[in-house]
Order: C-alpha cells, then sequence, then structure tokens
C-alpha cells in the first residue's frame, strides 16, 4: 500500500558495520580539503595518482547520494528506487544516514543481486521532494592478477547471464566482424582478456564531444569509434561473451586521486571477466586510453578511487518498475502514476568527503 507522505522530514542512522544492509559533468579537479568536481572524466585523476610498492591501498570516504523530485502532482502515487553500494571484498559498507520523505524498504533484485532502496508515497501537497543517502565507505585497491583464488567459478546461471546478450550487447553479427582474429591470444582466458582489451582500446578514442555517447549500445561503438566508459566496456563484454569468456558491467562513482572532499558529477563504470580457478579479473579500458602511461595497470587492476554500486544491464528492479529494464542502474529510477518521470525534472547531488584519521 502507498504511504502518506507527512508533512515533515525523517532523519533515519543505521549502524550497520560491515554487514551487507542490503560520465558526464565537466572536470574542475580538486584540492584537499576543499570543495571540487569530479566526474568520470577526471576520476580519471584517480589514473594518475602513482601506484606504490605499498599497495593494495584504501580509502575511507561519506558519499553523499541526493535527489529533488520536482513537479510531482498532490495526490499522485511517486515510486522511487536508489541503487545501494555493494558489500564486496573490494568494499565495505559501514554506516548509512538517510533524510527521507517517508522510509524506504531495502530490497534485491534476483538477476544479479543488486540492492536499492524503494520508496512508495502520495504526496499530500504538489512541490518538490528531497531524498538523501549517506555512506560510509572503506574502497579498496584491486589486484586482480595478483590474487587468485584456486575455487573460483560461476554455477550454471551465472555463466548463462554473464555469456548472454543484452538487449544494448549482441554477441554476433557485426562486432564480431571487427575482432582481428590475428591478434587474439588463446594461450589461456587472460591473455585472451588482454588481447580484447588491446583491440577495444585501438578502435574506441574517448571522446564526448560528439552526441551519442554513454548508452552502451555496442553498435554504435562499432560505427562511431569513440564513447565514454559505458561504450568502451559494453564493446568490451560484447567481444569476450562472443569469445566463451564471461564478462559483466560493474558500474558507479569516481573520486579524485587528492583526498579531501568535493561533489561528484557523474557515474564511472567498467568491466570485468571470469577466469576458473582465478576470480574476476578487471579492466579499465577508457582509463588506459586517456593515460596511455597507465595502461598496463588498468588490465587487472582498480585503484581505490572509485564506488561501485551496482552490476548488469537490462535490470528489472525490485519490486518490478511499470517500465522497461533499465539498461544500467546508478542513477535514481522514479515513476509517478506508474510512467518513467524524466531525470530533467530532478535535481541530482553527488558529493564526498575523505575521513581523516584521529
Amino acid at each position: 500500500m502507498p504511504i502518506l507522505a507527512r508533512p515533515f522530514t525523517i532523519v533515519v542512522v543505521l549502524a550497520i558495520g560491515t554487514a551487507e544492509i542490503g560520465c558526464q559533468s565537466e572536470d574542475t579537479g580538486t584540492s584537499p580539503g576543499g570543495p571540487s568536481t569530479v566526474s568520470e572524466s577526471t576520476a580519471a585523476g584517480e589514473a594518475v595518482a602513482e601506484r606504490t610498492a605499498s599497495r593494495p591501498r584504501s580509502r575511507t570516504f561519506e558519499l553523499d547520494y541526493g535527489v529533488t523530485v520536482n513537479d510531482v502532482p498532490a495526490g499522485s502515487r511517486l515510486r522511487v528506487w536508489l541503487p545501494m553500494p555493494q558489500t564486496t571484498a573490494a568494499q565495505q559498507i559501514s554506516r548509512l544516514r538517510q533524510q527521507v520523505p517517508v522510509e524506504p524498504i531495502q530490497t534485491t533484485e534476483s538477476k544479479y543481486g543488486n540492492r536499492m532502496l524503494h520508496f512508495d508515497l502520495e504526496p499530500s501537497t504538489a512541490g518538490p521532494i528531497f531524498f538523501q543517502v549517506t555512506w560510509q565507505i572503506t574502497r579498496n585497491e584491486v589486484l586482480g592478477l595478483d590474487t587468485v583464488d584456486p575455487t573460483a567459478g560461476l554455477d550454471d546461471a551465472e555463466r548463462t547471464t554473464y555469456l548472454a546478450a543484452n538487449l544494448k550487447v549482441p554477441i554476433a553479427g557485426k562486432p564480431l566482424t571487427l575482432i582481428d582474429p590475428n591478434q587474439l591470444s588463446r594461450e589461456n582466458p587472460i591473455a585472451l582478456g588482454r588481447s580484447l582489451y588491446e583491440q577495444v582500446d585501438s578502435h574506441m578514442r574517448y571522446d564526448k564531444s560528439k552526441p551519442g555517447f554513454g548508452n552502451g549500445d555496442v553498435l554504435w561503438a562499432c560505427d562511431s569509434g569513440f564513447g565514454n566508459c559505458t561504450d568502451f566496456h559494453s564493446l568490451f563484454i560484447s567481444w569476450a561473451r562472443s569469445q566463451d569468456l564471461p564478462a559483466r558491467f560493474e558500474i558507479g562513482f569516481p573520486l579524485p586521486p587528492d583526498r579531501g572532499e568535493g561533489k561528484i558529477g557523474g557515474y564511472h563504470c567498467w568491466a570485468q571477466f571470469h577466469v576458473d580457478g582465478h576470480g574476476w579479473v578487471p579492466t579499465d579500458i577508457s582509463e588506459a586510453d586517456k593515460h596511455p602511461d597507465l595502461k598496463s595497470y588498468y588490465f587487472g587492476n582498480l585503484t581505490e578511487n572509485r564506488v561501485q554500486f551496482t552490476i548488469g544491464r537490462d535490470i528489472t528492479l525490485e519490486p518490478a518498475q511499470d517500465g522497461d529494464p533499465l539498461n544500467y542502474f546508478i542513477y535514481p529510477h522514479i515513476e509517478v502514476d506508474g510512467k518513467t518521470w524524466s531525470l530533467d525534472k530532478t535535481e541530482r547531488m553527488f558529493a564526498f568527503r575523505d575521513k581523516v584519521d584521529g
């Protein structure tokens, strides 16, 4: 049943320890201790962070995820889904604070295991409605080539999911015609992944100056040869799956390498492929393209300057949305009386604050 919104804000603080409770702005850089804005292209800022023998590094910070929904008619049914960052081997979610009009329910969709907060309410008056969730996150550098799990494997359902096509990620036809078979290494799965990584980087150019980027449409990437992180990694996933190499899409937010605080302008995404007896191996090809000096690093490794929220494509939320499956899930999904509410009628706000010891 919908919940009637009351004319005050509920502030909820949940102490959750390490339990699982569950690319598009302009770059302005950052300075420690001062405000900044970081987007998917400055997250690259992470790319210029010097890697040292003290790896793996870690980073603890708070992240605000906020949205104001505008122009919602009084008495309408408003449903809002917010993605939740996932507790994994690479990151720990240690605290949650919320400023919301009604208390949400926490849900998990069945295909990928993505967690989310779902709000269901009927505003009694027209006007903007504000939602904000603050997470405390400790993120670890991922050293995917150095970390070997001899027991790693996928069950039949997982293997099927990560070898199948998605709506915008075909695994047959035109994309395969762009693979150079003479440049494919089949010595082992990691060598195969590396050769596909190199070919994607050769075909694609990081460029957001022209329209059409960011949808993760593999056919568009094949034709255009440019795009952002979504386009790079969708092409990699298409090619990997076509070669019987399970691969998945991951998306979250970037942080600049310098510690401090600031706004986050947009998302960042990357891809991972699975090797039985080893585990998931990450790739960040768009960062490698922007920072050729770190091309070797970004095959198999990820810095600590990011946070993962969700995985997968063609996502059906829980409870299910009335609209179509989501291409990917990083921004709020909003429906009013069963119809998708345009993000143009919202104001999104993402920000970070590094935690300082002592």
